[in-house]
């Protein structure tokens, strides 16, 4: 059994294998004109259900403590797609670790469920969830990593033509967070230039750095820190962007709506990029705060696309999950 926890929890191999999974079934879907008409909608129907031992739909449990669009979305669509089924339980529902413990919730939840995913505020409470589950877990987003995401932003680098190995990365913004943390460890993992350009004090946490690095070695990654914005774009292949505030840290609001400014991707900080280079931002965006119109509705961007992609990759991570 697998849990996709982390984007380290995939080699390069199963990635491009997901990666390829993930283009067929998306050329498939474009083929048909109907929402929700797919070519692939047998993939789960019929499966023999894990813990039922019976024939039928597969269903896909998803716990979250913090709301989405994108994850919610990605994952339910994809469920109905492939021909299983999904059951929502937000955070006033189940009160993760205060109506009742992850422990009991994990158990009942892979008791009834065949993969589970949870969005959650603290990443040890993916990891709790992992050790009690009897089925695969997702991780949909966690204060460590936002590793659906990183699959994803690497499925759309690829079809935006570029190659990873060598890539030239630049994130501008808060390097401590999730999306920084995962292209960070993906970037040490394929081999790619990364660059973080971020204020003093909110660089990416010590821990991701020491296990970047130590992949780094091997892929011939090259990392790299650094609280100038030019430094970290001249020359991007990609650069990237996120909000100044993600969810948990609101009471930082005022702080950080000071410090960040200066770090904002405008069309002048583009223009220190390649000319091919493309923008990419994970959504939501704080238009005119982390990025201004012009970028974000302009032609480098593949934003929505990169959007979009959330749902093929996430049809093939389940695929490739429950086998």
């Amino acid at each position: 059994m697998k849990h996709f926890l982390s984007i380290t929890d995939l080699d390069t191999a199963a990635m491009e294998a997901i990666f390829a999974m993930a283009g067929k079934m998306k050329k498939e879907s474009g083929k048909i004109k109907l929402k929700g008409a797919s070519g692939h909608s047998a993939c789960l129907a019929g499966r023999q259900a894990a813990r039922t031992n019976t024939r039928n739909q597969p269903t896909l449990v998803m716990l979250f403590e913090k709301p989405s669009l994108r994850t919610r979305l990605s994952f339910e669509v994809a469920m109905t797609h492939l021909g299983g089924h999904a059951v929502y339980l937000g955070a006033d529902e189940i009160g993760i670790g205060t109506r009742e413990s992850i422990a009991d919730i994990s158990r009942v939840a892979s008791s009834m469920g065949d993969i589970l995913v949870a969005r959650v505020y603290s990443h040890a409470t993916i990891y709790k969830f992992a050790k009690y589950a009897s089925v695969p877990v997702i991780n949909g987003l966690s204060d460590w990593e936002h590793p659906c995401q990183a699959l994803s932003d690497l499925f759309t680098i690829i079809e935006a033509g570029k190659k990873l190995k060598g890539l030239k990365l630049a994130f501008v913004g808060d390097g401590e967070n999730n999306i920084a943390h995962s292209l960070v460890l993906e970037g040490a993992l394929w081999g790619m230039d990364i660059r973080v350009a971020c204020p003093k004090g909110y660089e990416p946490a010590e821990g991701i750095m020491e296990i970047a690095q130590r992949m780094a070695v091997n892929s011939s990654a090259s990392l790299l820190v650094t609280h100038n914005p030019l430094e970290a774009v001249s020359g991007a292949d990609v650069v990237y962007t996120d909000t100044w505030v993600s969810m948990g840290d609101e009471a930082d609001k005022t702080m950080r709506q000071r410090v960040f400014p200066p770090y904002q991707v405008n069309s002048w900080l583009m223009t220190y990029a390649k000319k091919d280079a493309v923008f990419m931002h994970d959504l939501p965006a704080y238009r005119n705060y982390e990025v201004t119109d012009d970028v974000i509705d302009g032609p480098q961007s593949i934003v929505f696309t990169q959007a979009e992609n959330r749902l093929h990759i996430t049809k093939a991570l389940i695929l490739y999950l429950l086998k």
